[in-house]
């Protein structure tokens, strides 16, 4: 959605996001959409259900919760194996196959959604869409069948997410534990203590791409294991030694790769209880004696499993090695938890990209004094804004709820990029912003902000590609204007300012006598007045007395 708002940005391909509202309750007369809980199914005198899709690279699910104080209580779920990644190309295009068997399930997904919130649904996406270079096309088409938007999630985001729907259904304690999540396409490896994941890590190994890589055909092999075993191995190798050193008490295995294994354990007598060494090595030599899938004879084993099952097995033989496991455990937690119990934050106003967003600006030694005036202004420019362009109409679209989150964060980080340099502060905070861990943020909600920090100032050039998409500027425009209202970083009156707009004309209406005693500020208002005019987007000003 926020795409909409800025768009693909300049150097660092960027989007938007956005920042909180909490600060600013007064706005809230003119945000009730996505983020407006007072007409949401989160209110106190309507149902409280959530729903969450995890696009897999082995399949798709949706879960569906009813919210009951703090917990959630599963009212649905869905399933359907889709093997994205089994229709990934050697040149990482999804295939035609691939591409239509997510389309029919998000499309049966999307049915079984209708009359849901905007923001009451989170649908994200894992590895194999993090790598198909027609991604793009795909998610497109799968947001209008689904009916929602859908995130592409970077793998240690995975990670946390998974872990937080471990942690919600453990028992709690003090205890450290190791939650392991073999997927299709990748495997996500957290050590984290009651709710807070400690050290993070995503490993490009999953069952469905290492079992198309070593066990075509459904062949098993002891060689065929022998290498997919030391290929595993070769890249737990790389973060092992971290994870050692930090220990844990409990092995938890995660989604359906550590279920399915510990139901075969189970019921075919190899393992008394969860996931054991002995029992993995056990199902090995079974799998190895019958040679093909087809002559697999296992209680509990469903066929859809089969094709994945070799990478798999292999991919945890590699964990259990590296990691020194000697017992595993399985919760029925995995991701799609963690996104429902992380949606329920964020209506609640407990939303991780806020904590993300103030631990940056920690972090970065932001000027909090000076964030604080910037993010106050920019948010009263566009309060001034939406009150004039709703003038004689209602207001229904969600998506300006959304900027004005992004611009109250771009606001407070704005100045991250001074911790490298003056020189091109805004590059270096746009650079940040693009490529750091953001615990909360999607990949495009990264770039988004990248592109809104990247346009706070300097030239209008290189958000050229926002400019001439159509998209809505509005949220640049009240930034840029409020870092130059601040540039001397003194205060000013609240009323100094104020900015609408008429048949796409803006409006920036000041007091005289403010600027006959602020020529420099003056000045930089005509500057920037004359920058938007180069760009073909009229910005004009009224002195009033």
């Amino acid at each position: 959605m926020l795409s909409r708002v800025l768009g693909a940005g300049s150097d660092y391909d960027g989007s938007m996001a956005s920042g909180d509202l909490s600060d600013h309750p007064g706005l809230f007369t003119l945000c009730r959409g996505r983020f407006g809980h007072y007409n949401s199914p989160m209110s106190e005198s309507s149902p409280s259900l959530l729903a969450a899709i995890d696009l897999g690279s082995n399949s798709f699910r949706m879960e569906i919760g009813r919210v009951v104080g703090s917990q959630i209580y599963t009212l649905d779920s869905l399933r359907d194996t889709v093997r994205l990644a089994s229709g990934l190309t050697r040149e990482k295009f999804l295939s035609r196959e691939a591409f239509q068997r997510g389309l029919d399930v998000l499309e049966r997904f999307g049915e079984r959604l209708r009359g849901f919130a905007p923001h009451s649904v989170r649908a994200v996406g894992t590895n194999t869409l993090r790598v198909a270079r027609n991604a793009p096309e795909f998610l497109s088409e799968a947001e209008r069948r689904l009916g929602f938007p859908i995130e592409v999630i970077g793998g240690r985001e995975e990670a946390r997410l998974i872990y937080f729907g471990v942690a919600h259904l453990q028992q709690p304690g003090a205890r450290r534990r190791l939650v392991v999540d073999i997927g299709g396409g990748s495997t996500e490896l957290v050590v984290g203590n009651g709710y807070t994941p400690e050290v993070m890590e995503s490993l490009y190994v999953g069952c469905v791409s290492y079992s198309l890589r070593h066990f075509p055909d459904d062949t098993f092999t002891r060689a065929a294991f022998r290498e997919a075993e030391l290929a595993a191995r070769r890249e737990f190798e790389v973060v092992s030694r971290g994870l050692r050193r930090l220990g844990w008490s409990d092995a938890i295995g995660s989604s359906g790769t550590a279920r399915a294994l510990a139901d075969l354990l189970e019921q075919n007598e190899l393992s008394d209880h969860g996931i054991t060494l002995e029992g993995l090595e056990a199902l090995k030599a079974a799998m190895i004696k019958a040679g093909c899938g087809a002559d697999l004879r296992l209680l509990g084993l469903r066929q859809d499993r089969i094709p994945v099952l070799g990478g798999g097995l292999a991919i945890m033989l590699a964990a259990f090695s590296e990691l020194s496991i000697e017992h595993m455990d399985v919760s029925e937690g995995a991701l799609r938890t963690g996104v429902l119990y992380d949606l329920l934050g964020r209506v609640r106003h407990e939303d991780m990209r806020e904590t993300t967003v103030r631990e940056f600006a920690q972090r970065y030694s932001v000027d909090e004094a000076q964030a604080q005036r910037v993010s106050g202004l920019a948010s009263r420019l566009w309060a001034g804004l939406r009150a004039s362009e709703l003038a004689g109409r209602s207001a229904d679209d969600d998506k300006d709820d959304d900027a004005l989150q992004l611009l109250l964060w771009a606001a407070r980080l704005h100045e991250i990029g001074l911790s490298i340099s003056h020189n091109g502060y805004h590059k270096h905070a746009a650079y940040i912003l693009t490529h750091a861990d953001m615990p909360g943020f999607s990949r495009k909600e990264q770039g988004e902000l990248a592109t809104l920090v990247l346009g706070h100032t300097g030239k209008l050039a290189k958000m050229k590609s926002v400019l001439e998409s159509g998209a809505d500027v509005r949220a640049l425009l009240c930034l840029r204007l409020a870092a130059v209202m601040f540039r001397s970083r003194t205060d000013l009156a609240p009323a100094t300012l104020q900015l609408s707009v008429y048949r796409s004309r803006y409006q920036i209406e000041i007091s005289a006598d403010w600027l006959e005693a602020n020529p420099l500020t003056e000045y930089d208002l005509r500057q920037e007045m004359a920058e938007w005019e180069r760009h073909g987007i009229a910005l004009e000003m009224s002195a009033r007395r």
